[in-house]
């Protein structure tokens, strides 16, 4: 039996939403296996079409890298056992892909040295822009938003003070974007890039941050796109424990907080000013959003990030206006979640989701993107490639307690400042390593590249320090989401 070529694109393509192993195409073919991960058709075009990509948590890395996924992931109470705690061979039968394939490799950990190997890396801001204008080209109208902690993660962010990724994002063609992390760089700053640099461009929206004096909105609440003849709200919800989780001098004159009463308020505004499909960009972390989708009604679906989850599935969540989609779209800009909407009589009647990995060997970076990256490492790069030493086993961070790169720097800080004993906040950021790989300054740096951090020798008691690890845990492990604070 032969196929035509036809007919074998659209077997490819086929298999790879049910989880084919794409890579056996990709040695013979690249093209190919290119076409059949990533040609997507809309779910339709013209009137009542909508449709919206979604990136978060990137942590400012421009390039491609290896990202581990976690082999654990704790849920408590009504949040044991559910999306998106659910982790390895777990997720992938509640996603419905088969183990094996480059969307497993994508998803989880498992075999991950071996498939990283196999499959390459991911992510990069040239590779996710020649992503981002596919999906674009084939869907007349879409956005792109942007979920934040975007403007920090990496050397070049903490030297530029943010300027490679704020003109990064501008040339990616993001359209509208929350935050979180970006707060760190403090409020004159942050104003500064939503006022001058993205002005025009770039809509910075976060209903929740209001100022402390007379409770004045920072930032707009919201915008309304019309798309396709369908008045669209993106509503802007910024980490809300941001002045607890990050230092408060930062954001000293800036209230936070999830405030659903007054998201509710804005979503009901929108709504009487025309809006047919209401979303929700969110940094609040998943399972807050899944608490406060079933509290606040007229959403049709939360763009989620801040805790890193890659879920390949949208959670329909029901409240007293009818159900919401919650979505997350991971980090280190390994995905690009892509949610089509088709509206008709004024309300939502059928949508499609779709999150995709970015394999940088299967998508070739874009030449205005790539140039653009090149530019602005240029006066770093021989810092950048200062090899500090070759790890002999995979390098990660990504667990609920720690990583194998979250014990290497409490030992190297043991070593070095002469503790006995040393804590490092479990970030889900960082890059990871393969074993055999080159430690570099700059994989260093994506690992501890705040604007604010030190590390510091105290004396403490046994007590003392029992004391601090129950509170951490109990803040992180609270059975209400909403007192998750960081």
């Amino acid at each position: 039996m032969s196929l035509s070529k036809r007919d074998f694109m659209q077997v490819l393509t086929a298999g790879s939403v049910a989880g084919m192993g794409l890579a056996r195409w990709a040695d013979a073919d690249a093209a190919s296996a290119e076409q059949g991960l990533y040609d997507l058709p809309p779910l339709g075009t013209g009137a009542g079409f909508v449709s919206l990509l979604h990136m978060t948590d990137c942590h400012a890395q421009l390039k491609p890298i290896y990202f581990r996924e976690p082999s654990v992931n704790l849920g408590v109470g009504d949040m044991s056992g559910q999306l998106p705690h659910l982790v390895g061979e777990h997720l992938l039968k509640k996603a419905g892909v088969r183990p094996g394939t480059a969307l497993a490799h994508a998803y989880t950990y498992l075999d991950f040295e071996k498939a990283a190997r196999r499959y390459g890396r991911v992510g990069g801001f040239a590779h996710l822009a020649t992503l981002v204008k596919r999906m674009k080209a084939s869907r007349p109208g879409a956005l792109l938003l942007d979920g934040g902690d975007t403007w920090q993660g990496s050397a070049t962010a903490l030297w530029t003070d943010a300027q490679d990724m704020v003109d990064a994002c501008k040339a990616l063609g993001v359209d509208v974007m929350t935050g979180h992390w970006e707060f760190t760089y403090g409020m004159e700053r942050v104003k500064a890039i939503v006022e001058k640099d993205f002005a025009g461009k770039v809509d910075f929206v976060a209903q929740n941050v209001k100022t402390n004096d007379f409770g004045d909105p920072v930032f707009k609440p919201y915008v309304i796109k019309e798309i396709n003849g369908v008045p669209v709200a993106i509503v802007g919800q910024a980490f809300p424990y941001t002045p607890i989780a990050n230092p408060r001098y930062m954001v000293a004159d800036w209230t936070f907080g999830i405030q659903d009463d007054r998201l509710q308020e804005v979503v009901d505004e929108a709504r009487g000013k025309g809006a047919r499909l209401v979303v929700l960009l969110s940094h609040n972390g998943m399972d807050v959003d899944l608490k406060l989708a079933g509290r606040v009604t007229g959403i049709d679906a939360i763009f989620g990030g801040h805790t890193h989850d890659g879920v390949p599935v949208a959670v329909p969540v029901k409240n007293g206006g009818g159900t919401t989609l919650v979505t997350n779209a991971g980090s280190n800009g390994k995905f690009l979640g892509v949610m089509d909407f088709e509206v008709k009589g004024g309300k939502l009647a059928n949508w499609r989701y779709r999150l995709l990995p970015v394999f940088s060997n299967m998508l070739k970076p874009d030449a205005e993107g790539d140039a653009l990256i090149t530019k602005v490492r240029a006066p770093y790069e021989g810092k950048l490639a200062d090899k500090l030493e070759v790890t002999h086993g995979v390098l990660y961070r990504r667990g609920n307690f720690n990583g194998s790169w979250d014990q290497l720097l409490c030992d190297a800080l043991m070593e070095v400042q002469g503790a006995e004993i040393a804590f490092s906040p479990g970030f889900r950021w960082g890059t990871s390593l393969l074993p055999g790989d080159a430690i570099t300054r700059e994989l260093l740096m994506d690992q501890v590249a705040t604007t604010y951090s030190y590390a510091t020798v105290t004396e403490m008691t046994g007590a003392t320090i029992k004391t601090v690890l129950e509170d951490v845990c109990d803040n992180l492990f609270n059975p209400d989401p909403y007192y998750q604070q960081g």
